[in-house]
């Protein structure tokens, strides 16, 4: 199928079921927290998933790809990125799979009703509005700054479009992980799975992968941390047979 490629668009191949992803380099092209929440999901067969933030569409495309999931739903706020998620949804042939929403996470309850999904999964601004350097690229500045929206925000939509039982996925900022606890709680989200992401063996984690489900009773486990480079520029043998690298 031929795909409009816009000025400074690619497209990149996912290594998974052929699929590939169209990006621009002059916005905003997805990273190894998307993959790694892919990877962190669970979705069983028939499940419906919904990616608050969905971008460019990686997480359903990848989600797609790894899962029996029945079907996967991107809201996104900003034109530009329905625009190039829903030409790569097209590029793979996946209309029937995925839709692409475009509107505002503040609204998801409105958009899609209560408890409409088995499964939310959130890739979310990691910086309040205040705090760091805002990038002054809007796309940029959306995706990584709670511009448009905040950690609230997006808990408390997850929780009204969950359907008992249904189970969260958000990577973030260890920085921020007595909120986003204090967040989902207050939600009535239990965290149920925890795992840190760290860039190589003694540093620091620079992400947390979080799984919580509605209406869950109080235990939560701890994984095993991620590794993700073993040397500079070298992936982990974990994530070159986990997630293709």
């Amino acid at each position: 199928m031929t795909i409009e490629l816009k000025e400074q668009e690619r497209i990149d191949d996912l290594q998974r079921g052929g699929y590939g992803i169209i990006q621009n380099r002059e916005k905003f092209c997805f990273g190894m927290d998307a993959v790694l929440l892919s990877g962190f999901a669970r979705v069983e067969e028939g499940e419906s998933v919904l990616d608050l933030g969905t971008g460019t569409g990686i997480i359903p495309i990848l989600l797609k790809a790894k899962t029996r999931g029945k079907h996967f739903t991107g809201l996104e706020i900003q034109p530009d990125m329905v625009d190039m998620a829903g030409r790569s949804v097209a590029y793979n042939h996946l209309e029937k799979e995925i839709s692409i929403v475009q509107g505002d996470i503040r609204e998801a309850s409105r958009l899609f009703g209560l408890a409409s999904f088995d499964v939310v999964t959130s890739n979310p601004p990691y910086m309040k509005a205040a705090g760091g350097l805002e990038n002054p690229d809007r796309t940029r500045a959306v995706a990584r700054h709670e511009v448009l929206c905040t950690l609230e925000d997006v808990v408390r939509e997850t929780a009204a479009v969950l359907r008992p039982g249904g189970r969260f996925y958000l990577v973030h900022r260890p920085a921020r992980l007595a909120e986003i606890i204090c967040e989902l709680r207050r939600y009535r989200l239990e965290p149920k799975r925890l795992r840190m992401v760290h860039p190589f063996a003694g540093r620091d984690a620079n992400m947390v992968l979080i799984e919580a489900v509605r209406g869950g009773g109080p235990h939560m486990k701890v994984e095993p941390p991620v590794i993700v480079f073993q040397s500079p520029g070298v992936y982990t043998e974990e994530i070159r047979e986990k997630y293709g690298y």
